[in-house]
């Protein structure tokens, strides 16, 4: 029984030793290359893609609103012919910002 429990101590040993061993190498955190993001490759904020997307629909909507309104040429009908002009801008705005998109 007691060559059992000094068996046991000896493993215990040897398991301890080879943990401390592996802590105190002479490799450290500092010597790993570390992965700096710059502003330029972070990911975008939570709210980018839905803004992106939703300027792209709202620009749609405004022309589908302006060619479906027929002669009333809505949404702002003192802009006439140019809501076209506004609604692409504004879905223009949309895939400048699909360049940011990470």
């Amino acid at each position: 029984m007691f060559a059992c429990r000094e068996v046991l101590y000896n493993g215990a040993r040897l398991f301890h030793d080879k943990i401390f061993a592996m802590a105190r190498s002479e490799r450290t955190k500092t010597d790993r290359p570390v992965e700096a993001r710059s502003g330029e490759q972070a990911p975008n904020a939570v709210w980018f893609k839905p803004i992106m997307f939703g300027f792209m629909l709202i620009g749609l909507i405004w022309i589908i609103v302006f060619y479906v309104s027929g002669s009333t040429q809505l949404p702002i009908p003192s802009l006439g012919s140019g809501n076209i002009l506004v609604g692409f801008g504004i879905m223009f705005v949309g895939f400048l910002m699909t360049t940011r998109w990470r």
